[in-house]
């Protein structure tokens, strides 16, 4: 039990950590370029869509936590939340390419058209209009009367030397995460590219957190990223892992099985509404084995996101809600048509 205990902890350290460095790493590049990428990508909808869809489609939840961490701040759309959370497939996409790559391989083209053409419409019906306004004090701040040069190299050393109690938390905090990944205490069972990208990015965290002038670090850093969003996104995440952890062990998913395929269709749907990525494990076993059609692995890929709403339930709980049920009545239609085509 206690090491089921520790599991929780690590994997909820892993995805605030990551949410963390790459707010980090995102602040301090809009800061650096005052917004030109920002708005380069405002520019045009279809840049979210597509964009999105391409960082849900990277196997694993570290893409849809980047898409949320871009979100919180206003930097992508409501449609394209949505689009990232219809393309991802979790860590079951790494299952998927292992037992049935050709297959895999469609399933990610369809979601992915599928993500982009929803993102759209929602956009363009203006669906989740209502909670949006939450997130307007979140959109990062460009400070365009400031000349931030967040490469100071006389004033490095002293920052160093001399650190604030701000540079001097972070320091540690970060380093201790690099530390950590580095020995395996957190995401030591990931992919080797899983590690690999949150060593990188958390390097880079640590060298923004180490060279960037005291104003921008607390300014941008502390006040903005750590105070408003990282203890709230811990709580929620680990609670919800403990949460779903504990219902998973005292309820058996395979109970939900049935032989009548429409109930099923329904089924998958409805499990992909929990936050995590085992539940979906089921229907890509029973795919692999030829029980099920490819609708319902279809759907059911639609429907759940594995981890990468966490984030966005600590942000927003409506929000949460509402692109679960976006997300759900996609798969329903797309499920439906399936059905009825026998595909």
């Amino acid at each position: 039990m206690f090491h089921e205990f520790m599991h929780v902890i690590s994997h909820a350290i892993m995805i605030t950590g990551f949410v963390f460095v790459m707010m980090l790493a995102i602040e301090y590049i809009n800061v650096q370029t005052k917004g030109v990428w920002q708005k380069n990508l405002s520019s045009s909808k279809w840049k979210h869509y597509f964009f999105a869809a391409f960082l849900g489609a990277i196997p694993g939840c570290l893409g849809a936590f980047t898409a949320v961490a871009l979100f919180s701040h206003r930097l992508i759309s409501f449609g394209a939340i949505v689009t990232a959370m219809i393309a991802t497939s979790g860590d079951e996409a790494f299952v998927m390419f292992a037992m049935f790559p050709g297959k895999a391989t469609i399933l990610t083209i369809i979601l992915f058209i599928v993500a982009v053409l929803s993102g759209y419409l929602v956009d363009k019906f203006e669906i989740g209009k209502k909670f949006l306004d939450k997130f307007e004090e979140n959109s990062f701040p460009i400070h365009e009367e400031e000349k931030c040069d967040c490469f100071p190299k006389k004033n490095i050393l002293q920052s160093l030397f001399k650190p604030t109690i701000y540079r001097t938390s972070l320091l540690v905090v970060v380093g201790l995460l690099l530390l950590a990944v580095g020995l395996d205490y957190v995401a030591g069972g990931a992919k080797f590219w899983i590690r690999a990208t949150i060593i990188i990015v958390t390097s880079f965290s640590l060298f923004v957190v180490a060279t960037v002038p005291d104003h921008f670090l607390k300014e941008h850093l502390w006040d903005h990223i750590v105070k408003v969003h990282i203890l709230r996104i811990f709580l929620w995440t680990f609670g919800t892992l403990l949460a779903v952890h504990l219902l998973m062990e005292n309820f058996d998913v395979n109970t939900l099985i049935a032989d009548n395929m429409l109930i099923l269709l329904f089924v998958a749907v409805l499990v992909g509404m929990i936050p995590e990525s085992g539940p979906h494990l089921v229907f890509v076993t029973l795919f692999a084995q030829g029980t099920i059609p490819f609708y319902i692995l279809l759907a059911s890929s639609i429907s759940q996101d594995g981890h990468g709403m966490l984030p966005l339930l600590a942000e927003s709980k409506k929000g949460f809600i509402a692109v679960k049920i976006v997300n759900v009545i996609v798969a329903l239609i797309i499920g439906l048509i399936g059905y009825l085509i026998e595909y």
